[in-house]
């Protein structure tokens, strides 16, 4: 059977001293901890014998995961310049962005924080939904839409996408329940974690879910 991979990359660690919610705000790099996460997972990615194959990479157009996606060619091009392939370069799509949260560039859970005040405690009277910006629903949508382009382009390929805890964990809940709504704090997506899913070119269906998280250990 004829499969393609998307490994959906999480970005790594942020530099973010005034503890703000900074969704799609520009300007907001990854940290020394972030760099080096990204720098783990290119690792990985370009020693693992499927993964360094891949065709194709795109990311979310925010900074983080840019830069992450940066890392990760890095460490993968030279590996594919020794077996006389191109270069691969970052495409950048719309469809994998953060989520959009009506919390954008408060501070939630520091100082004053953003959460209880100001009347904002009308934007979280549904934690499954979620009730303060992009629901789930929508962000799963949008992903599935991408990533079902991708299968189609990309049939019998590995690709490599950089993108944000939200957008992936929704879409990946989707995928094995049916639905994308979901207790945030219980997601399964480690910053620079790699969430590794195949389809089927046949189909176009979901084949088997692998996940692994090589910047666990990064300090």
């Amino acid at each position: 059977m004829s499969t393609t991979t998307i490994h959906f990359v999480r970005h790594g660690k942020v530099y973010n001293p005034d503890h703000l919610l900074y969704e799609r705000l520009p300007d907001f790099h990854l940290s020394d901890r972030g760099r080096r996460m990204a720098e783990a997972t290119g690792a990985y990615i370009a020693a693992d014998p499927a993964m360094n194959r891949s065709v194709a990479i795109f990311s979310s157009p925010l900074d983080r995961t840019r830069e992450t996606a940066g890392a990760i060619l890095e460490a993968l091009n030279p590996v594919r310049e020794a077996r006389g392939e191109q270069p691969l370069e970052l495409a950048t799509d719309e469809r994998i962005i953060e989520a959009r949260n009506e919390f954008r560039g408060k501070r939630i859970g520091h100082g004053e924080g953003a959460l209880w005040r100001n009347g904002n405690w009308k934007l979280i009277t549904n934690l499954y939904k979620p009730s303060w910006g992009e629901t789930y629903r929508q962000i799963a949508a949008r992903v599935g839409d991408f990533a079902d382009e991708k299968v189609r382009e990309f049939p019998g390929e590995h690709i490599i996408v950089v993108s944000h805890e939200s957008p992936i964990f929704s879409y990946r809940h989707m995928l094995e329940t049916g639905h994308p709504e979901h207790w945030m704090f219980l997601r399964h997506t480690a910053l620079a974690s790699i969430t590794s899913i195949t389809y089927s070119n046949e189909t176009g269906r979901m084949v088997s879910i692998a996940y692994v998280d090589p910047a666990a250990e990064v300090e």
